[in-house]
């Protein structure tokens, strides 16, 4: 009798184990933004409002190199282009630079630019006031803009950090647009 107990009791523990291992599998998303959240993990910047940069200390005697760069998904037939390579900037002073970008095709498409920045310890630092990442980007067939991002750097960015890289890259939202 002991053997078929066990019998039933197998498939019902194996039963629990799946649903619980689905279960964390869709935990796992949230979970992982959490983490990259506190820990400054993935690149994820920041975002501030004016009365926060306004309590940061401008430091005049520190100078960061901020680098642009910008990609593409593979299905995405645009052009995309920072308005300047890089910049020298201080800590705590909000400054923007423009990014181009222009749909190529003959048809409409709605963009989506996802953010990141390197080396990740500066993601934490790094905060945007104003960003075109922030909404989907609908072009017309052919149609250009120049798109601004207003940024500033915390001045407790650790010293040892002199260059930050800001990087986009446009994915064509469109699909994800119809599905929602």
């Amino acid at each position: 009798m002991a053997a078929r107990g066990a019998t039933y009791r197998t498939p019902f523990k194996l039963g629990v184990f799946v649903i619980a291992m689905f279960g964390f599998g869709f935990a796992l998303v949230p979970l992982y933004n959490v983490f990259c959240e506190i820990t400054g993990l993935n690149g994820k910047t920041g975002v501030v409002d004016e009365s926060v940069v306004a309590r940061y200390e401008f430091d005049p005697d520190r100078e960061i190199v901020v680098e642009f760069m910008t990609s593409l998904n593979q299905e995405l037939n645009w052009e995309f282009l920072p308005e300047v390579a890089k910049m020298k900037v201080h800590p705590g002073k909000v400054y923007t630079v423009n990014f181009h970008a222009r749909n190529l095709t003959d048809r409409d498409v709605t963009g989506q630019a996802i953010p990141s920045v390197a080396p990740n310890v500066a993601s934490r630092y790094f905060s945007k006031t104003e960003c075109f990442c922030f909404t989907q980007q609908l072009f017309q067939a052919g149609e250009g803009r120049d798109m601004p991002v207003s940024f500033v750097i915390n001045p407790k960015l650790p010293a040892h950090v002199t260059t930050i890289t800001l990087s986009y890259t446009f994915f064509d939202a469109g699909q994800k647009v119809a599905l929602q």
